[in-house]
């Protein structure tokens, strides 16, 4: 067996693997929920310790409904996360009366938007573009601003590093792969930036081990006491494997929270409105471009709207494609791709006295395939090509979404058996690891399944063609 973890930004997903020497199938699954503080649209933390209590709670639930005794079988623990989100820790872990504790501030996640002051004075340092959302800009501002955490601070570590710390008591930082440079450090980097060395744990990459699980930690919660955790990386990295998009041409739509368009290609394209770096599949380079609020602009219709989610979908159906006229720009939380304009806000147009509720909640939907064709259109202004969406993630199930996607992309969407790729990713880099493959791209191609393929309705191209263009124009 593999369990196989991810960190999302609102649940905590864990599942439990039966592995054999042709296939890979889950026998149990639990996911909790994750709160979030959020304080002017700009201060985005959660407490990391709800992070060991989600796994506390995924331990018990994955034995329950896999009907075992223990986790003795289990062969590794993989584990991935949010990011750039940001952990100061202060102690080592512990372990006493049964619960587990590693005393640290709140969590600044990747929306956090407070470092924007220091994003150019580390863009500089790193010569380069670094976003305040990173790393770097989040830890000079808790040096410069919050100064009695930066001395408290043992280790600046991300998300899924320190659910790892805790279960290992070894901190690392994970860099994924080649063209992380620019935003991540070395010693003269932090240097110019005045920050202590100490407080930044060496690298690892995906596939290699964190360490053992602690021998109290393992016995209670029935590992074997040599079960190694191992790093998945970013979301991101075990997400592409899991939805199988393993040559050029395919694309990765993680449709959470946010949205993250990963197109694999075969160069390294340098644009400085994307995100480029080396895929998980040799020789190929990831072309990257992130959403900022995506999932988030549904749950924020819902809210508004005082409706469920399966309501807002059923709402939306009750209007024609183009939502009578009515474009919504998703800029809840300023955006990244392509704009990279933390102050960037939303805004409703063509807006008159027809214009009924379904419209707003179609436009809410029809805003993320915009949003994406907006990505991919950078993308293929750089003369790559994009011919495949593999959605995954918690909305890569709704199909009515999925045919907007692939009507307004003009782009095949592929919706996979498993919509958690994350977690499906992380099993293939797990049997990688373990020597079950020997390649991500043998063990993905084997692993991954798809169950919807979705065509884009030649009917409504002239449609969004000018609905699209007044998305670009009315931003703000």
């Amino acid at each position: 067996m593999l369990l196989t973890i991810d960190i999302g930004t609102s649940s905590f997903k864990s599942a439990l693997w039966k592995i054999d020497e042709s296939k890979s199938c889950i026998l149990a699954y639990a996911s909790f929920p994750l709160k979030i503080d959020i304080s002017n649209n700009i201060k985005h933390e959660t407490s990391p310790l709800l992070w060991i209590k989600s796994f506390e709670d995924c331990c018990k639930k994955l034995l329950l409904d896999a009907n075992i005794e223990n986790l003795k079988l289990v062969k590794a623990v993989i584990i991935s996360g949010n990011g750039p989100s940001l952990v100061p820790v202060l102690n080592e872990p512990s372990f006493c009366g049964g619960r587990l504790k590693v005393p640290a501030e709140n969590a600044r996640l990747w929306l956090d938007r407070r470092a924007v002051k220091y994003q150019d004075e580390v863009s500089s340092v790193m010569g380069g573009f670094v976003d305040a959302s990173f790393f770097l800009p989040k830890i000079l501002y808790i040096k410069n601003d919050e100064s009695d955490i930066y001395k408290k601070t043992k280790y600046f570590i991300g998300c899924p590093e320190y659910l790892a710390y805790a279960l290992t008591g070894q901190a690392k930082t994970v860099i994924p792969c080649e063209g992380f440079d620019r935003w991540f450090w070395n010693n003269e980097k932090l240097e110019k930036l005045h920050l202590e060395k100490e407080k930044f744990p060496d690298f690892i990459k995906p596939s290699d081990q964190f360490g053992i699980i602690l021998p109290d930690i393992a016995q209670h919660f029935g590992f074997n006491k040599n079960t190694p955790v191992i790093s998945g990386g970013p979301d991101f990295f075990a997400a592409i494997l899991g939805s199988g998009v393993v040559k050029p041409g395919q694309a990765c739509d993680r449709a959470g929270s946010s949205e993250g368009i990963n197109l694999c290609v075969k160069n390294n394209v340098n644009d400085k409105r994307l995100m480029s770096y080396a895929h998980p599949v040799k020789p190929y380079w990831n072309l990257s471009g992130i959403i900022n609020t995506t999932g988030k602009a549904i749950e924020w219709g819902c809210n508004l709207f005082d409706i469920s989610f399966n309501d807002f979908i059923k709402l939306s159906e009750n209007t024609q494609s183009g939502s009578s006229g009515i474009v919504f720009n998703p800029y809840l939380a300023g955006e990244r791709t392509p704009l990279w304009e933390p102050n960037a806000r939303a805004n409703w147009n063509g807006i008159n006295l027809t214009s009924k509720k379904s419209d707003f909640a179609k436009s809410i939907l029809e805003s993320i395939g915009f949003a994406i064709r907006d990505v991919i259109g950078v993308m293929e202004e750089t003369g790559e090509k994009t011919e495949q969406l593999h959605v995954t993630g918690k909305l890569a199930g709704c199909a009515a979404l999925n045919q907007i996607k692939a009507d307004i992309t003009g782009k095949i969407v592929l919706e996979g058996m498993y919509k958690e790729s994350e977690l499906l990713g992380l099993a293939v880099i797990g049997r990688c690891s373990l020597g079950d493959y020997s390649s991500y791209e043998e063990a993905s191609s084997n692993m991954v399944k798809f169950e919807k393929q979705y065509e884009p309705n030649p009917k409504n191209a002239e449609l969004y063609n000018q609905l699209f263009n007044n998305y670009k124009n009315y931003r703000r």
